[in-house]
């Protein structure tokens, strides 16, 4: 299985330090000039360290031996994102986090800030491209200082337009997440992007629901998004399984994002919606081969199909005949191989007679006849 590769493998691979993050730049560019190429493969770890720095590194780990092209942090601390309020909750018949305080549930699920540097360093070694959302400008300047080479906005975020303007400015390429955003918001996101200074911006589909269902995901709206912005455009699926992210790339999705963790019975707040090492390794495997399927709007045979265009139906001389003798149905045939005339001729040739002596099984043609 090419696509799955072990730790041994990744790592002895020569690489530059920063050749992934080559590798993401240049797949904007090749999406953007229409040409359809594998996806760029990020797996989001998010909370699923459940607190364990050994576990995050061991994430970092699995994601490279099961293909993924990245790996994906979260940066904040609860005091950015809420306020110690006991009514600032998730409502209650949330699926999984019903009932939680917001400051507690951040507390618990962030990404110590000092880890930052070792996930980094060891996502680096195993060449995958180590990045972060920011969910405040502190996160941005932070995340600079382990000079992350993407911003990815969170779709909670995507009305925050002062941080996407101050991440634009890092010139950093940007990734934008739509869950949970009319397309006005995403019109004003992606003007701060570009206001800010964005050169290389990637929009993701995404159904912010957690998890999502297939149902929701209206993966056609990949096409809405290219149409609408002019730039790549992939997925953030929170479903389970890998069929989603499937008929994604075979619109055309450059970036598929899934969380990523060792094991769901593992839990943690988002071990249930995420995906295991071998359910990675296989949406890489089919994924690609989806990338591939899609191939090119022009018509014609394949190079592969050559022997089963040898194989068509043909005119072919079925007896011995003599010159002057009429032919026939029953001594020209449309059968296999395809060595004689194409069958469009039949009809011409019949009733007229043949030019020369033939033996059976010679290919039949209109110089056959007179």
């Amino acid at each position: 299985m090419e696509s799955v590769r072990n730790l041994n493998e990744v790592t002895a691979l020569p690489t530059t330090r920063y050749s992934r993050e080559i590798e993401y730049i240049k797949k904007i560019e090749t999406v953007k000039r229409g040409k359809v190429g594998n996806p760029f493969y990020v797996a989001e770890i998010s909370a699923n360290h459940l607190g364990d720095k050994s576990r995050a590194l061991s994430l970092i780990k699995a994601a490279a031996s099961s293909g993924a092209s990245a790996v994906k942090f979260q940066t904040y601390k609860p005091e950015t994102m809420t306020l110690p309020i006991d009514s600032f909750k998730i409502s209650s018949n949330h699926a999984l986090w019903g009932g939680l305080k917001l400051y507690d549930l951040y507390g618990d699920a962030m990404t110590p800030w000092e880890w930052h540097q070792d996930l980094f360093n060891l996502a680096r070694e195993c060449k995958l491209v180590p990045f972060s959302s920011p969910f405040d400008r502190s996160a941005v300047d932070f995340l600079e200082s382990l000079d992350c080479p993407i911003y990815k906005i969170a779709s909670m975020e995507t009305g925050d337009v002062d941080l996407i303007s101050y991440a634009a400015q890092t010139k950093k390429p940007l990734v934008i997440s739509t869950g949970a955003s009319t397309l006005d918001e995403i019109d004003e996101a992606f003007q701060a992007a570009l206001d800010g200074g964005a050169e290389k911006i990637t929009l993701l589909v995404c159904t912010s629901a957690y998890p999502a269902i297939p149902r929701d995901a209206h993966v056609s709206r990949i096409k809405t998004l290219r149409d609408r912005y002019k730039v790549p455009i992939g997925i953030s699926d929170h479903t389970l399984g890998i069929a989603v992210s499937l008929v994604a790339i075979g619109l055309g999705a450059s970036m598929v994002e899934k969380h990523f963790t060792l094991r769901r019975t593992d839990g943690g707040h988002d071990g249930s919606f995420s995906m295991e090492p071998n359910e990675f390794a296989r949406l890489v495997l089919e994924g690609n081969a989806a990338a591939e399927a899609v191939g090119d709007s022009k018509w014609s045979f394949q190079d592969s199909e050559l022997e089963s265009r040898n194989l068509r139906r043909s005119l072919m001389i079925t007896k011995d005949v003599k010159k002057g003798e009429v032919a026939s149905s029953e001594n020209i045939k449309p059968l296999r191989p395809n060595v004689g005339a194409p069958i469009k001729h039949y009809r011409s040739i019949l009733g007229k007679k043949f030019a020369n002596d033939y033996s059976a099984g010679m290919p039949a043609t209109p110089d056959c006849v007179e």
